[in-house]
């Protein structure tokens, strides 16, 4: 029985718990319910992780990215409620963005990056390709994957990065100031 089947059973039978101390005109339907529910309620419990204090906002609702590869977009999340979208550029053929759920690992205000091939590196600046911020969320010990700006914003939009998920730097900029470390990263096709 699922946690939904169960929860909708409980339900039913505290109603007619309910209606059954009514019939019989006695008073204690709330006591008996109340008695039962600690109970009832523990069977129904979702087993959830533990919160990192560092990624709720004020008002204790976590703040997550998704980012949907079709729509070529990232959303950001506060609790349920939308609080912002951005396009973004994705990983091309080969060089897929990773899917699956990981979270913020490291966070950097105008990166320098490595070629990757070559070794060389190019400190922050205009011809930094990284743009203005860095938001790791994947690695395999060896090379990230991460949110970053660019210097050609006339490709986000499309399938162009080696899996970095590329944004406009004003976007970036936005971003990064609603993010945390740990923030959960959700990324589906």
């Amino acid at each position: 029985m699922s946690k939904f089947d169960l929860k909708h059973t409980i339900a039913g039978s505290l109603a007619v718990i309910a209606l059954s101390c009514s019939i019989q005109g006695s008073a204690s339907a709330g006591n008996i319910i109340r008695q039962a529910l600690p109970d009832l309620t523990a069977a129904i419990k979702p087993d959830l992780p533990s919160l990192d204090p560092a990624m709720m906002l004020e008002d204790g609702s976590v703040v997550r990215l998704v980012v949907k590869l079709g729509q070529r977009r990232v959303f950001v999340y506060q609790g349920d409620e939308l609080k912002g979208n951005f396009p973004v550029a994705v990983g091309r053929a080969g060089w897929e963005t990773p899917k699956g759920n990981f979270k913020v690992l490291n966070m950097e205000k105008n990166p320098a990056w490595k070629n990757p091939w070559t070794g060389d590196v190019i400190k922050a600046g205009r011809d930094n390709p990284m743009g203005e911020r860095a938001i790791d969320f994947w690695t395999d010990g060896r090379v990230f994957a991460a949110f970053h700006g660019t210097t050609n914003e006339s490709l986000v939009g499309q399938a162009v990065s080696h899996g970095c998920i590329r944004m406009r730097n004003a976007d970036i900029r936005i971003m990064y100031d609603m993010v945390s470390m740990g923030t959960p990263v959700i990324i589906e096709p």
